[in-house]
């Protein structure tokens, strides 16, 4: 069997990596890896591969950056040679981002079987990109590989037949585990005691002039109670920049340059909580134990609320202020590990794959 994993940002490396150290013992199972190209990311060095014990890709697409259309044509288009000359026998696509849905068209479309790591989740919120790129993408799927049960109910209402429909785990809690003993800090100028770690890239956070003012005046209010270490994201240091905020030279908020996946293992490890718009990060938290306060209206991961450490703020900022307070006072949220976040979801989809 030959099965053909397809990435195109660095967080997609994450979960893929589980899988490739799964079925690298199978001397039945060929397996060629594919990157896009959707994202750049000066990070993906040889030590980034190393970590993660997983080869460089074998094909490179190198799409770069575009709007929905052009990139989500551009991939689908060179994607489709790169199916025609490896013939495999199942596409794997993983996460929401744009390469997940172009590669499971161009495999549907040629008769390839598709199987998607991270089905069924939604924010059902369809002015996010991502959410229409989950729900074509579990259309199109012949297997559906879920983090939770709450997806599995979400495919079902879509109509999804149940055989289709497995219960695996989180692979990225795999990478969360497999890593986090080597996690390293980062170095983080004048920090010496708690913090609390901020990360921030969403355009409904910093594309919108009066959100985002509102977001920063409550951080630097924060900031007085705890430091706040900001790795920030280049699009939101220059949407800062243009409000000129001048959040960057608030003492207490420690911006850093974007950082390695182990380097934000660390942070989240180690921080007091995690404010974030990011769906990993409230993922890691919840595998972690540290309070993660969303700054977003909805998740698609809605077991971190329920089950988890995570607590939705949305963009009001007097409960983000409020939740902050309780975590300080020693109230934050406990939460607890949900089901099949072991480690072994990988595994799992080992013996989904091969017994189908």
């Amino acid at each position: 069997m030959h099965l053909l994993h397809v990435v195109g940002a660095r967080p997609n490396f994450m979960k893929v990596a589980p899988v490739i150290r799964a079925f690298r013992d199978r001397s039945d199972i060929e397996q060629t890896l594919v990157h896009t190209g959707q994202h750049y990311d000066p990070n993906l060095s040889d030590i980034f591969f190393e970590q993660l014990e997983i080869p460089r890709p074998d094909v490179s697409l190198e799409v770069g950056s575009g709007s929905h259309a052009k990139q989500t044509a551009e991939i689908m288009i060179r994607f489709e040679e790169t199916v025609l000359e490896h013939k495999p026998d199942w596409v794997m696509v993983y996460g929401d981002i744009n390469s997940t849905v172009a590669a499971a068209l161009v495999a549907a479309k040629l008769g390839i079987k598709v199987a998607h790591v991270e089905a069924g989740l939604r924010s059902f919120d369809r002015e996010m990109p991502e959410e229409l790129n989950r729900l074509v993408t579990d259309q199109l799927s012949d297997l559906l590989l879920t983090t939770s049960p709450e997806a599995e109910q979400n495919l079902a209402n879509e109509g999804v037949p149940g055989e289709k429909v497995h219960f695996v785990g989180n692979v990225m809690i795999d990478t969360v585990r497999y890593l986090v003993d080597k996690a390293t800090m980062p170095r983080v100028p004048g920090l010496d005691g708690e913090y609390s770690l901020l990360t921030m890239h969403r355009p409904s956070n910093v594309d919108v002039p009066e959100t985002l003012t509102r977001i920063i005046a409550a951080l630097k209010d924060i900031s007085q109670q705890i430091p706040i270490v900001f790795p920030i994201h280049p699009r939101t240091k220059s949407r800062i920049e243009a409000l000129d905020a001048n959040v960057l030279d608030t003492p207490n908020i420690i911006v850093l340059e974007p950082v390695g996946y182990l380097e934000s293992l660390a942070l989240q490890k180690h921080a007091k909580f995690v404010m974030t718009d990011s769906g990993g990060l409230q993922e890691e938290t919840t595998a972690l134990g540290v309070p993660c306060l969303t700054i977003r209206e909805n998740t698609e991961r809605p077991i971190t609320v329920t089950e988890g450490t995570n607590t939705l703020v949305g963009t009001d900022m007097d409960h983000l202020r409020a939740e902050v307070n309780k975590i300080l006072a020693g109230d934050g949220k406990a939460g607890r590990i949900p089901e099949k976040w072991d480690g072994h979801a990988a595994e799992r989809i080992v013996g989904v794959l091969t017994t189908v």
